[in-house]
Parts: C-alpha cells; sequence; structure tokens
C-alpha cells in the first residue's frame, strides 16, 4: 500500500515535468539579399554551388593529392575531432543526469558499544549482554532528481547545441585546411614562375652585358653603357634570394599542413610546375543559400542555441527540486542469516529541497546567462554579416584581376616587342643603350607582375570557394543521432 501511494505521488510530478522554464528557442531571422551586390563578370554563375570537391576544378593531379593526405593527417583537425567527441561525451553525462542513479555496496565492520552511551548509562544492563558485534551489511540506494521545471533538460538541450556547434567547428576546420593547402600551393608554384622569369632575364641580361662589352673594347660605346648592363644585371639577380626563399615557406608550410615535418616534401615539390588555371565558370549560387552552408554561421547559431538553454537551466534553480529516493538491502550481525529474510530492510519517500536564501547568486547566475545569451546573438548576426561581405569581397577581387591579368599579357607583348626593336635600333647606332636598359626594365616588371596576377586569380577562386563555405558535405540525418533528434522551439517562456 505505501508503495502504491509513493506511485501515485510520482505520477502528478513527472507530468508537470513535461514543462520547462527558460525562454524557448528558435533560429533568429536573418534576411537574405536576393542578389549578389557585385555584378557576377569573371565567369560567376547563380547555379547552384557544387563546392564539396571544388579543389579538383584545378584538374592539377599534384594539388589533389595534398589535400588528400592533408585531411587524414592533419594537426588541426585531429583537434576538431577530440572536441567533437569530448561534446557528446559531456551529452551524455547531461542524458544521464535525467536517469535515477543506483548505488550497491556491501560491508562488514567489528564493532563494540559504548557501555556509558546516554541510554545505557542510565538503565541496568542484564549479564551476558553483548557490546562488541559483527555487523554485515549489503544492499542499494537510488535516488532520481524528478526534472519538474526543466532545469536537467535545458541543461541536455545545451549539451545537445554543443555538440552539433563542434561538429560544424570541425567542418570550419576542414574548409580552412582546404584553403590553406590550395594556396599555399598556387603560392608555391607562382614563385616558382617567377623564379624562372627571373633566371630566363638573367640570361637575357647576361647577353646583353657581353654585347656592351664587346662594343666598348671595340671602341664603338663607352663605359656607361657596360655599368649600366652590369647594374641591371646584378638587380635582377638580387631578386633570386628572396624568391627562393619565399619557395622553400611555401613548401614548409605545406609539411606542417599535412602533419608532417616542414621538409618532408621538398623532394616532391621541389621541381617547377605551372600555375593551376581557375575554371571558367564558377557557381555560387544565391546568397539565401550561403546562411545553411557555411560551417561558421551554422557554429554561431547552434552556440546561441546552447546559450539560450543555459538561460532556462539557470532559472530552474529558483524552483523547488523533487526527489524519489530509496534504500534496500540486508543487515545482520551474523554472516549465516546475512540474506535471510529477517535481515532486510528498505525504505522509500519524496524529498523537497528549495533554497530559500542565497544573496542572490541564483539571479545573478541568470543575468550572466541572459547576458551570454546576448552576446552570443550579437555574434551570429556579425557572422552572417561576415560571411556576405566575404563573398561580395571574393567576387570582386576575382573579376577585378581578371580584368588587370588581360591589361598585363597585353603590357607583356609590348614591351617583347618594345626590347626588340630597342635591340635593333641600338645594334645599328640608331638609339643610346638606356632605351634597351628601360625596355628590359619594363619587361621583366611586366612579365613578375602577369605571374603575380595569375596567381592572384587562381588564389581568389580559392578565396571564393572558401567564402562560400565549400570543402565539406552535409552529412545525412542518421550520420548523427543528436543533430537528428533537435526540435525546433519558440521564443516563448513558460512559467
Amino acid at each position: 500500500m505505501k508503495m502504491k501511494s509513493l506511485l501515485f505521488m510520482a505520477i502528478p510530478m513527472a507530468l508537470i515535468a513535461g514543462c520547462a522554464v527558460g525562454p524557448n528557442y528558435r533560429r533568429p531571422a536573418i534576411s537574405a539579399p536576393a542578389r549578389w551586390t557585385e555584378p557576377l563578370r569573371g565567369g560567376e554563375t547563380n547555379a547552384a554551388a557544387s563546392l564539396a570537391a571544388w579543389w579538383k576544378n584545378f584538374h592539377d593531379s599534384e594539388l589533389n593529392s595534398l589535400v588528400d593526405r592533408a585531411v587524414r593527417s592533419n594537426l588541426d583537425l585531429r583537434v576538431a575531432d577530440a572536441r567533437v567527441r569530448e561534446a557528446r561525451a559531456q551529452y551524455g553525462v547531461a542524458v544521464g543526469s535525467l536517469l535515477p542513479t543506483i548505488d550497491a555496496s556491501a560491508s562488514y565492520a567489528r564493532t563494540e558499544t559504548s557501555h556509558r552511551q546516554p541510554v545505557l548509562g542510565s538503565i541496568p544492563i542484564p549479564a551476558g549482554v553483548p557490546f562488541d558485534n559483527n555487523l554485515y551489511q549489503a544492499g542499494f540506494d537510488a535516488s532520481w532528481e524528478i526534472d519538474v521545471f526543466g532545469g536537467k533538460r535545458r541543461a541536455m538541450e545545451s549539451a545537445r547545441a554543443r555538440v552539433q556547434a563542434s561538429e560544424y567547428g570541425r567542418r570550419a576546420a576542414w574548409v580552412t585546411l582546404l584553403g590553406e593547402v590550395a594556396r599555399n600551393y598556387i603560392d608555391l608554384r607562382g614563385r616558382q614562375r617567377a623564379l624562372a622569369i627571373a633566371n630566363e632575364n638573367i640570361q637575357a641580361q647576361n647577353r646583353a652585358l657581353a654585347i656592351t662589352q664587346d662594343r666598348f673594347s671595340k671602341g664603338l660605346t663607352s663605359d656607361l653603357d657596360v655599368q649600366q648592363a652590369a647594374t641591371l644585371l646584378a638587380t635582377t639577380k638580387a631578386e633570386v634570394p628572396s624568391l627562393q626563399t619565399e619557395i622553400q615557406i611555401s613548401i614548409h608550410r605545406l609539411g606542417v599542413l599535412l602533419g608532417q615535418q616542414p621538409g618532408a616534401l621538398a623532394a616532391e615539390l621541389t621541381n617547377a610546375a605551372p600555375i593551376p588555371a581557375a575554371p571558367p565558370q564558377v557557381p555560387v549560387g544565391l546568397p539565401s543559400e550561403l546562411l545553411l552552408r557555411r560551417p561558421d554561421v551554422q557554429l554561431a547559431e547552434r552556440r546561441l542555441a546552447a546559450a539560450t538553454a543555459n538561460i532556462g537551466a539557470a532559472k530552474s534553480d529558483l524552483f523547488p527540486k523533487f526527489y524519489l529516493t530509496g534504500v534496500t538491502g540486508f543487515e545482520s550481525i551474523s554472516a549465516g542469516d546475512w540474506f535471510a529474510a529477517g535481515s532486510r530492510f528498505w525504505s522509500a519517500g519524496p524529498t523537497v529541497q528549495w533554497r530559500i536564501f542565497d544573496a542572490g547568486r541564483i539571479r545573478a547566475n541568470i543575468r550572466v546567462k541572459n547576458a551570454r545569451q546576448e552576446e552570443a546573438l550579437a555574434n551570429y548576426e556579425q557572422t552572417t554579416l561576415t560571411a556576405f561581405e566575404d563573398v561580395e569581397n571574393s567576387l570582386a577581387a576575382y573579376a577585378n584581376e581578371q580584368i588587370r591579368r588581360q591589361s598585363l599579357q597585353d603590357a607583356v607583348a609590348s614591351s617583347r616587342k618594345s626590347l626588340d626593336l630597342a635591340n635593333k635600333l641600338y645594334a645599328n647606332g640608331l638609339a643610346d643603350f638606356l632605351q634597351v636598359l628601360d625596355a628590359e626594365r619594363s619587361l621583366y616588371q611586366t612579365q613578375d607582375a602577369l605571374v603575380q596576377s595569375d596567381q592572384a586569380v587562381s588564389t581568389d577562386v580559392i578565396s571564393l570557394y572558401k567564402s562560400l563555405g565549400g570543402g565539406w558535405e552535409t552529412p545525412s540525418p542518421a550520420s548523427t543521432s543528436v543533430a537528428a533528434s533537435n526540435p525546433t522551439y519558440s521564443n516563448r517562456e513558460r512559467f
């Protein structure tokens, strides 16, 4: 009969537990423009973006190999994986707090009772009454906090959102890694091409110096021409060490991105190769798709959800805590009848705890959680604006750099013609050597600028893919049970 009474008491408390204090979460509405502000004039299209393996659009087998190895061994990704496992374990802790806890214990003790304790010392004790005994105990203790006001469920909701945030953090690390590998590889090939152009100009300037020295020996020109040619040659040679340093830095960086020693890729990457050309078309989709594709935006949104749930967890401390507790087991002074029916004991009943005074700590903690939720909301809004800004900047840079590259291609062609003409006029005594030097200097500068522009176009494509959130595929709902169980809430507050 007593157990039935306990069940009747527990049923209404369990029904009340359907409520939860604190605000219910709903994803904030963020307005997205219908179209990108920047005109799509660099080969971009509004077609749906397919970004899961964007680096393959460069059609460079070495780049593909570097990316494949980076995603298997990069240490930043390992850190992100560990954070996901940590968040999932924390979610398990939060789920476990909703369920009863049961402890088993067994003990043996040799005890002796005081002959002069207050009760026994005031009455006559018959002879032969033992004051020392063996005490054998074994049993189970159970305790269950009924989540009447939803504090534990809010904590579980927050933990679930943190799991999802950690998963989006891992995807953000993935996007960053892919962009860094591709960018450093493009930088490497660009510096190698610049070094090759510098060496070609050094050879040409060596020939020009030899010509001026021969003409000077024959009395056809002055020593000034020789010194000017030597100065231009030395200036061009001075560029080589800097280029070689930049090449080594790129190789070292790629090695570390692949989780290897800085010099591990030297033999593989030292030989020069062309700069991977940007694809002719880059589908970028619509702005409304960006917020669902950028992992950093999703990460900020999940952190906002966690911060909102934490308000309810803090508010639940204002209300009473309800527990069901029970103890059962066997106790005897003799091992022989330890588990006999007469040695059995048990107790069960509800408990209520309510903190009456805490000097305002609970309400101060609620204010802390509210402030953190406001911070998370502002961070989410700022992250979305930054996402749109990144794409707009990348679109502008990519389109304008292609225009610049076309002008530099025309400039290189004109500089070659100018140098050929200057050499012919100088050979026939119709122009001074200063015109030849100016033409050589102009050709080298425009060639170097063209290489930088080729490199910049490919790098701008990488930045565009990265700003669009490219580099990972959205997992199916079944892949993450925690993510699949996430409900959508309103902002109404109960209680």
